[in-house]
This record gives C-alpha cells, structure tokens and sequence, in this order.
C-alpha cells in the first residue's frame, strides 16, 4: 500500500508541475521539502478550486508568480479555512496563507498582510421562489432579521454576520448563524431548509448561482439614513504572510503591484484571472 501511494505521489506530482511548472506543487500524499508553503481553502472559486484533481484559480497564479520571481519551491496546501490564520502565524507548517483572506484588525495582528489585490463585496444567497425584502437591487441587514443564516466556518461572511448579532442590527431579533464547511455547502443548505439564506462573498455566490438556477444572489448593504445612502458591506482581499518572512512579503507585494497595474484598456491581470476562472473569457 506504501507504494502504491508513492506511485500515485509521483503521478500526480509530475502531472501538476508540467502544467505549472516546477516552482509550485500541491500536498496529495504526504508532504514534500519545499522552500515556502502557502496554506488554502480550495473552496472558493475563482480564487481557488479543484478542477482535474488539481487547485487552480487567482491565489494559485499568483503564488506560482512569486515562486518563479524567487525562484522557490512553493508548496500550496488545502486545510480547513478557519485554521490558515493560526497557521501562519505559528510558521511552523505554513509561511503564508492565500485564500481570498480580508484583511481585519483581528487577524493583522496575528499576520503581515500583503497589499489588497481585489475589493468585494458580501451577497445574500436566497431561493428565488422564497426572497428576503429588497430595496431595489440589494438587501439590507434588517431583512435578514429573524433568519436562519448559514455561511463559511471562519468565513468573513461568517464574521460579518455574528458581530450583527452580537452587537449590531440584528441583536435580540432571533436570527441566528450555521458554520458550514464551505461557501457552496452553506447554498445547497437553502433547498435543504437548514438555513434560509447564505452569506457569501460576490464572486463565490455568483459562481454557485450560475451553476445552480434556482438560487439567486444580491448584495448586502448597510441602511443609510435613506435609501440612496445604503453603502455596501466591502472588503478588501489579501496574502496573509508569517511577520518572520519578510522576503516572501516583499515578493508578494512586487508580484501583486506588476499584476495589479492597468493596461491599456484599464484592465488589470487580476481582473482578467478573475474572469479567466469564472469562465468569462476565451483565456
């Protein structure tokens, strides 16, 4: 059994890096020496998902960049999203983690964060035959009252939501929020009627309701003092990196300010990943 794991090791490995090339590689069967491991949640398209038993997305060509920039091994790796933080923090099986992560007072405390590489915003994720209220093109907090919420464990969504029932909005209104494995769990957990909406951040909850006709998906806003004051609940994407590493921050920063930098139609590399992996493009 011992070998035939390695031999499937092997295969895969070699696989993966004809198509990547050499400088990243992904933890299958046991781990292999590298020179930095990147930590993510492969759940989360399109910045990371499995396609072909391999990760891709936008985290992943971004940290090949940086690998081949350095000319590092990098080895990324799929773990529970709510533990890469803490990870990384520790250094002692990660260096970075990459995982459509915002940035929060909390967790840069913890980690160095890279500059923001993408801006989004958190949608409500609904039955199209059982909607919250609206208020034109969005959803306010205050629709959500009294709801059973579902949302990624650890998840900024997840985050977003307990601090309205902590301590903002939606306190003593009896809505209350499931932890669930992953962004798309918490959508097939509406038709399941185990919870009546999911919170999820803009491009993860279009991508599940493309592929899932029934479900349909609007922003979260915050009240305004009228309506064309509601503002959206942003966030801004980025790299968490180990505060010891300060050669990998700096390759990230480098990377992310080439990839971040608008051509000629005002168009950045990012923007056409992002559309490149949610298969908006011909790329």
């Amino acid at each position: 059994m011992h070998k035939l794991k390695s031999a499937i090791w092997v295969v895969l490995f070699v696989a993966v890096t004809i198509g990547m090339g050499v400088s990243v590689y992904f933890s299958i069967e046991g781990d292999k020496e590298a020179d930095y491991v990147v930590e993510t949640n492969a759940f989360f398209a399109p910045f990371e998902y499995y396609e072909n038993r391999q990760i891709v997305g936008v985290d992943v060509e971004i940290v090949d960049r940086v690998a081949k920039k350095m000319n590092k091994t990098i080895q990324i790796k799929n773990v529970e999203f709510d533990v890469i933080i803490d990870n990384v923090e520790a250094g002692k099986i990660a260096d970075a983690g990459a995982a459509g992560l915002t940035i929060t007072p909390a967790r840069a405390e913890k980690v160095n964060f890279t500059i923001p590489y993408y801006t989004s915003v958190q949608y409500v994720i609904f039955n199209r035959e059982m909607p919250p209220s609206l208020r034109d093109d969005h959803i306010v907090w205050e629709a959500l009252a009294g709801a059973k919420l579902g949302s990624q464990i650890g998840s900024t969504g997840y985050i977003f939501v307990e601090d309205e029932i902590e301590n903002g909005v939606l306190v003593g209104t009896n809505t209350t929020i499931k932890g669930i494995d992953s962004h798309q769990l918490a959508a097939d957990a509406i038709n399941s009627h185990i919870v009546d909406y999911a919170i999820a951040d803009e491009l993860a909850a279009k991508f599940i309701v493309e592929k899932n006709p029934e479900l349909e998906a609007l922003p979260l806003y915050y009240s305004g003092p009228t309506r064309e004051e509601d503002y959206p609940v942003e966030e801004s994407y980025a790299i968490a990196v180990n505060k010891d590493r300060g050669d990998l921050l700096e390759a990230f920063n480098e990377v992310l300010a080439e990839m971040l930098t608008e051509d000629e139609e005002g168009v950045t590399e990012i923007d056409r990943l992002v559309l490149k992996y949610m298969g908006l493009s011909d790329e």
